[in-house]
């Protein structure tokens, strides 16, 4: 347990490790973990779901020939009617499964192809019983243990599908005629079957759900900073490099704010690092709310910098934003001592604005930014800068 929870201490910000530590029992996370684990989740069991419908048209036409061997001649060409008009419907499902990248459509095929599955083997074992009562029902747990655990459906899903299968079958056995005790018999190992399948089930995606979690979390220590919540340098020059691709195909502009602690050394040595963790932790979540549109990005450089990139903001609104950032970290009032540009703790923030184009280097906005900021200490720190065209001005 104190291995558990020193694990989710390194990355108490995540949502992934808010659900890990609150649990999930009932197989249900809050609502956009749940609608992310469920994409994930199929995007895991694609292949596994596309195998398993290949694996079932074999066994389909293996069960073909045996009907030929073991039924009587008057129902047997009914049972291949039933096998041959399946098959062709599971035949037609494979195509559009193989061509679409929508993961909940591929979701909705795999459940039409069990309800195609399940109904046809209860019709069989039906037209079986119609005849003679000793045909094999067993085909049906065949197929609810195949629901279960090799088509990495939910839990739910599974147990819809496997409890409309005994229903379905329990009502064609009526149809035919079949004796009441049997009946009961059969379905009562049908719904052991059942809970058995269930309890596997419940099992399977508890741990796919843990999977999940962990994969996540690991995502987090590899590309955020773990005392602030943040991107870090790394998971930065990554995403940089996409957006820049981005801005290019777009004809954006890209913003990037350089942000440095006003002496921050002076703060620790004061105050102690307890206190300075303390700090950087809450000017990360101002930094993150600065960051708060979807392309935009909060890292945290390393020690006390901080950049945030913009996708697609102007200069003109950019240095706005800055200063409100500026403003937002003054208005935190933790108390610097040891400051000689303000009272409390302050930024200083370099900011340069270019749009992106292909004979121009990635790193012309880090190095006027980066100059921007040096610009802004040498002026006095608590302070924006600006880069542009002619040269830097300054917000005081």
């Amino acid at each position: 347990m104190a291995e558990a929870n020193t694990w989710l201490e390194e990355v108490s910000s995540s949502p992934y490790a808010a659900q890990l530590a609150k649990g999930f029992a009932l197989l249900r996370f809050d609502k956009r973990l749940e609608s992310e684990f469920r994409r994930f989740s199929l995007r895991q069991n694609y292949r596994l779901r596309l195998w398993y419908l290949y694996f079932a048209i074999a066994m389909w036409l293996l069960f073909a020939v045996a009907d030929q061997l073991w039924a009587q001649s008057g129902e047997r060409w009914w049972m291949l009617l039933v096998r041959l008009l399946s098959l062709g419907v599971l035949l037609a499902l494979i195509r559009p499964m193989q061509l679409t990248k929508d993961e909940r459509k591929v979701d909705r095929l795999v459940i039409y192809a069990l309800l195609v599955l399940s109904g046809s083997v209860a019709v069989i074992v039906a037209i079986g019983h119609a005849v003679n009562q000793a045909y094999p029902y067993e085909g049906l747990i065949l197929i609810i243990f195949s629901i279960y655990f090799l088509t990495g459906l939910r839990l739910a899903q599974a147990v819809t599908v496997s409890l409309l299968l005994v229903l379905f079958y329990a009502l064609l056995d009526i149809w035919a005629g079949y004796p009441p005790d049997v009946l009961v018999r059969n379905l009562l190992f049908l719904l052991s079957g059942n809970l058995i399948g269930a309890m596997g089930c419940y099992l399977l995606e508890y741990k796919s759900r843990e999977h999940f979690l962990h994969h996540h979390l690991m995502r987090e220590l590899a590309d955020h900073d773990s005392l602030t919540g943040l991107h870090n340098r790394r998971s930065f020059a990554r995403k940089f490099e996409e957006l820049w691709r981005q801005a290019q195909r777009e004809n954006a502009d890209l913003v990037l704010l350089l942000v440095d602690v006003d002496h921050f050394k002076a703060f620790n040595d004061c105050y102690g690092h307890q206190a300075g963790d303390s700090a950087l932790r809450k000017l990360g979540q101002v930094i993150r709310h600065a960051a708060r549109r979807p392309l935009d990005i909060a890292v945290r450089m390393g020690g006390e910098e901080f950049a945030v990139l913009l996708y697609g903001m102007s200069a003109e609104q950019a240095l706005l934003h800055a200063e409100a950032l500026r403003t937002a970290v003054l208005e935190l009032a933790i108390p610097h001592a040891r400051s000689t540009v303000a009272e409390v703790l302050s930024i200083s923030v370099g900011l340069a604005c270019v749009r992106p184009e292909v004979a121009r280097p990635m790193s012309v906005l880090y190095e006027r930014a980066d100059k921007a900021l040096y610009r802004a200490k040498a002026n006095g720190r608590n302070q924006v800068v600006q880069w542009d065209q002619v040269g830097q001005v300054a917000i005081n």
